[in-house]
């Protein structure tokens, strides 16, 4: 199992938009890929668009992201790329 927190960085948060983009590229992985946000308490399985919504995870936000399973380092490294990139948003 392999945990990093990475900080939301776009202006929007995670509305539909970048929050449909993980669930999409989270079904490509094997493993087991949670998002949980420490300061509320809230977490959801990467692969769910409404349980990423429910998170209400917005700019500033640290989000925990922790997966468990064959391809746990690939898994991390594209989600802290794309959050760390603000999801290609300005």
């Amino acid at each position: 199992m392999r945990e990093e927190n990475f900080t939301i960085i776009n202006a929007q948060g995670l509305h539909a938009r970048p929050a449909g983009q993980i669930a999409k590229e989270a079904r490509a992985f094997k493993s087991k890929i949670t998002l949980s946000v420490a300061a509320t308490g809230k977490n959801s399985d990467a692969k769910s668009l409404m349980g990423i919504m429910t998170l209400q995870a917005k700019k500033g936000t640290v989000l925990t992201v922790t997966a468990d399973g064959p391809d746990e380092d690939a898994a991390i490294e594209k989600f802290g790329g794309m959050i760390t990139s603000g999801f290609g948003e300005d």
